[in-house]
């Protein structure tokens, strides 16, 4: 079904931008008509294959399948361009003498559009600072610093050496522990063996910690477990663990994973948080469905990290993801609970980004203040 509506919208997008192009003066009188056609039938067969063969697999198919989802990408920016122009214009029944003049702009903008999210897509995550206030962190760890990422998704677009910059990015923010919140493959099982290698680089004396999200069940999920393990990567999937002396870190299963063997969307909540009135609760969860968020706050949980919608990635697509993920991107208070939807570092598709990076979260852990003495 999802190969099926990328080879009709990805079409429609496709023959819009050609005959667009095509209609310009400049193009069309130094190309002549059958050699312009010719090129884009060309070029759509090499969008279809790609469609068909995917993005997913770590050997060669994985160049048409990423031209594919880049080249739907490009074509639905530059579609969103040439049709404001062309709304500007009525296409072209009125203003007809800037008719060309303004169609000329809406591909150039469209262009400028598209390699700017690529720039965006493919540029290092930007590194993001956030101050949490923990109910019950004790003084002595006032000031710890936690680095949080997300969706990664290490596959054919990003292998190992990807991620060994990712890791000194990590290192320089001296965190306490790493808590890996999801996604961090494509599909499959990356299959390097220096993997193992890079993810024992990380530097952090209370761990590193990861929760499966929906991607690493797309693919064989516990053989990309027995990976990340191997780097010293521990999971915590529907488990607490006692980081430091009052203060939890808590991960849930993939609420799909869970449902899909027979359980609820706070299954793994119920399984997981228990009474922690004189300790501070970290929560991470890879997708932050609503009655997840609501749950967790309910159960005293302080701060819950998530990630999962990329922030919507490629604009406006953002407001659709915002209708089913109300909480989609940042910080939000929910019920004194503090919830951080971070954008991932890595990308799904096309490496594009628009308007925002991808991102690695530096959270740095403060402990209530103390009320001064009488």
């Amino acid at each position: 079904m999802f190969s099926i509506v990328l080879n009709i919208v990805g079409s429609l997008f496709h023959l819009y931008v050609v005959a667009r192009l095509y209609a310009l003066a400049p193009v069309k009188s130094r190309i002549p008509a059958r050699a312009w056609w010719i090129g884009a039938l060309l070029l759509w067969f090499v969008y279809i294959a790609g469609v068909h063969v995917g993005d997913a697999a770590l050997d060669w198919r994985w160049w048409p399948g990423q031209f594919a989802v880049t080249w739907l990408g490009i074509t639905f920016l530059m579609s969103m361009c040439l049709l404001a122009a062309d709304l500007l214009s009525g296409f072209g029944f009125w203003w007809r003498a800037h008719t060309q003049t303004i169609r000329l702009g809406g591909a150039v903008a469209g262009v400028l559009l598209a390699a700017f999210a690529l720039f965006q897509g493919m540029r290092a995550p930007v590194i993001v600072e956030q101050e949490v206030v923990l109910r019950g962190l004790p003084p002595a760890l006032d000031g710890t610093v936690i680095a949080a990422v997300s969706d990664i998704h290490l596959g054919a677009q990003r292998r190992s050496d990807w991620m060994a910059a990712r890791v000194e990015q990590i290192n320089a923010l001296k965190p306490a522990a790493v808590l890996l919140v999801g996604d961090l493959v494509e599909d499959e099982p990356v299959g390097e063996p220096q993997l193992a290698g890079v993810l024992r680089g990380l530097r952090a004396p209370l761990g590193v910690w990861a929760v499966t999200g929906n991607h690493e069940f797309y693919g064989d999920a516990e053989t990309t477990v027995s990976e990340f393990a191997e780097g010293g990567v521990r999971w915590l999937r529907d488990r607490q663990v006692e980081l430091a002396p009052g203060l939890v870190l808590a991960g849930i299963e993939d609420i799909g994973a869970t449902m899909r063997r027979g359980g609820s969307l706070t299954t793994g909540l119920a399984g997981t948080l228990g009474a922690q009135e004189d300790k501070a609760t970290i929560l991470m969860s890879h997708i932050p469905a609503t009655p997840v968020v609501m749950e967790a706050s309910r159960r005293g949980v302080d701060l819950m990290l998530s990630g999962h919608t990329h922030g919507g990635q490629i604009w406006p697509f953002s407001y659709a993801v915002a209708r089913r993920f109300p909480k989609y991107a940042g910080s939000y208070d929910v019920g004194g609970m503090m919830l951080y939807v971070t954008r991932g570092a890595g990308s799904w598709g096309p490496r594009m980004r628009l308007w925002k990076p991808g991102e690695i979260i530096k959270l740095t852990l403060r402990a209530p203040r103390q009320a001064p003495s009488a």
